[in-house]
């Protein structure tokens, strides 16, 4: 890799860092290859990455912004997996950590200054994810709004039911 291949790769690493919710940081020595497809399947279903990196250029891309216990997170045969949405790509990895034991989980980096440790990373992968929260948050909003047009409705089909109870007792 020569100097320029470098820097691009440096530059690419700082653009992931910065527009990831969050980075999962994870080991995967003894994986196969198609263990690891099967995992950027899972990932890019979600529209997430699992990336191997190169852990020199990491350290340079995060130019010591999350200090020593960060720059720890990235020795060994490191993978990065990140996404758009936080939680998405933690969910993913933890639960392929469970099904897979050569994939090891490090850690994770949240923003681009706080670092999470290996049970921080599982406890973002039990949060609920951006889509579901916003499912639950509209399904808040709308809730008055149908209890409102049933009380408003309420009226009006009781006083329908008494016509019909006074229309079937003439009729009998």
């Amino acid at each position: 890799m020569d100097r320029a291949q470098k820097q691009e790769s440096i530059e690419a690493l700082k653009s992931v860092f910065a527009d990831a919710g969050a980075v999962v940081v994870t080991h995967y020595s003894g994986m196969t290859v198609a263990e690891m497809t099967e995992l950027r399947a899972r990932l890019r279903k979600e529209e997430g990455t699992f990336q191997v990196v190169k852990n020199t250029l990491v350290q340079k891309a995060l130019d010591g912004s999350i200090g020593e216990k960060g720059d720890a997170l990235f020795t060994g045969p490191v993978a990065i997996a990140y996404g758009k949405d936080p939680v998405s790509a933690a969910k993913i990895v933890t639960q392929y950590a469970k099904e897979n034991d050569k994939l090891k989980l490090v850690g994770g980096i949240l923003g681009q200054t706080n670092v999470l440790d290996e049970t921080a990373v599982r406890a973002l992968a039990t949060l609920p994810s951006l889509d579901q929260i916003r499912g639950k948050l509209i399904g808040l909003i709308q809730a008055p709004a149908t209890k409102i047009a049933g009380v408003l409705q309420a009226p009006a089909g009781q006083l329908a039911r008494v016509f019909n109870a006074y229309a079937t007792k003439d009729a009998a």
